[in-house]
């Protein structure tokens, strides 16, 4: 059974998507969910699931290997970043070679890049008058949004699309194929 290490920061739609859809697989599960935000809603959401939930701090991120440990004991064979709104640091990049995967709110390289998260994401598109937009599920390395391309989906942006439209778009595309490419990348 191969084993997924979910990194949010925020309300965790999408890493309870993943944890549903792999908790009858036979391929592989969820077994543990890291935040950055101990308030974050994916701790509720991760406990409510009965998958293991901790929180940290940038220090026990990026200056010490406290995290790196406790991913080394957890042995994922893949790590997902699902809302996960800080740089990955290299110590962890290095541990776990082409195994750290994100989901970007846009066609990258479009709209990448540091701050370009979430709705900062989709404002950009509705003010740049894209006509399309939709998601990139990339890997991980030192730059934000630069790793190889996985899987992008587009949908249209229409002339009189709010960021908060586009959102919901977005959203929907998440939902559908998140689960999917994750599921892809841990075939045998």
């Amino acid at each position: 059974m191969k084993r997924i290490v979910i990194f949010a920061s925020g309300s965790g739609t999408n890493a309870e998507n993943l944890i549903k859809f792999f908790h009858n697989s036979d391929n592989a599960s969820v077994i543990q969910v890291l935040t950055n935000n101990p308030h974050a809603k994916v701790l509720e959401r991760a406990k409510k699931l009965k998958v293991s939930a901790l929180s940290f701090n940038r220090i026990a991120l990026s200056q010490t290997e406290d995290v790196l440990n406790i991913l080394k004991a957890s042995k994922p064979d893949l790590i997902v970043l699902a809302g996960f709104l800080w740089k990955f640091p290299e110590n962890i990049l290095n541990a776990f070679p082409n195994k750290v995967i994100n989901v970007h709110p846009a066609l990258l390289p479009k709209f990448g890049g540091k701050g370009m998260y979430g709705m900062n994401v989709h404002e950009a598109v509705v003010n740049n008058k894209e006509t399309e937009t939709g998601i990139t599920i990339h890997y991980v390395n030192e730059h934000y949004d630069e790793g190889a391309i996985i899987f992008q989906a587009k949908c249209d942006v229409n002339p009189n699309d709010s960021a908060e439209n586009v959102a919901a778009k977005i959203h929907e595309l998440e939902m559908e194929h998140f689960p999917k490419v994750v599921n892809d990348l841990l075939k045998p």
